[in-house]
């Protein structure tokens, strides 16, 4: 498993909090425990006093999206740098469950994290993926949705590094929008050309006698 896949647990965790439209989902200690996904263990471990501490994480994981997407790279760094040296973990190769073609193990790099609670297990994975992606594929890859009001973040993993939406309704929503917008610029235009026209007729002298 490449590290940087554990850069999603960043972005679930960013995007439990829609600041635009008011909603936060994040609310109860069951909703943390969905972060985790299939490590149950890891996800045992969340209790109610939790719930803050994630919120914190998520701010800060959040501040990481905006500056990358605002093009302040080394702020972007700091701000992750400053993640890792608080909630560190240590790589390990693992095999478990995982068995090739010839029945071996299929050994890849895992993260093991030896947290004193599950927000500092979740933040120390969350902090190193993002790291992992942003190092094996630049900061300019870290990004906030473009379609008002969303601001979802997402990770683009485009060839062209075109990405600009945390997903296809949004693309389509602001597609849709982008369109209608036009469609009033044509038509407000046609009737400024209109009424140019009729008052250039009105106000032009007859020649008649």
């Amino acid at each position: 498993m490449e590290l940087a896949y554990y850069s999603d647990y960043a972005v679930r965790l960013v995007n439990t909090e829609e600041p635009a439209r008011n909603k936060d989902s994040l609310t109860s200690v069951e909703a943390v425990r969905e972060l985790f996904g299939a490590n149950g263990q890891a996800a045992r471990r969340a209790t109610d006093a939790d719930v803050t501490r994630f919120r914190s994480v998520r701010a800060r994981l959040r501040s990481v999206f905006e500056a990358a997407d605002g093009g302040d790279e080394t702020l972007a760094v700091d701000l992750l740098n400053s993640l890792l040296l608080e909630f560190p973990v240590s790589p390990q190769i693992s095999g478990h469950e995982t068995r090739d073609e010839d029945g071996r193990p299929d050994w890849h790099m895992h993260l093991a994290d030896h947290p004193s609670n599950a927000t500092a297990g979740y933040a120390a994975i969350a902090a190193m993926g993002l790291a992992f992606h942003l190092t094996s594929y630049g900061v300019d890859r870290l990004g906030l949705c473009e379609a008002s009001p969303c601001r979802n973040a997402y990770l683009d993993t485009s060839t062209n590094r075109s990405r600009r939406y945390c997903s296809d309704r949004c693309a389509t929503r602001a597609n849709v929008a982008a369109y209608r917008a036009r469609k009033r610029l044509e038509t407000e235009r046609a009737a400024d050309t209109g009424r140019s026209a009729e008052t250039a007729q009105v106000t032009t002298p007859s020649t008649d006698r």
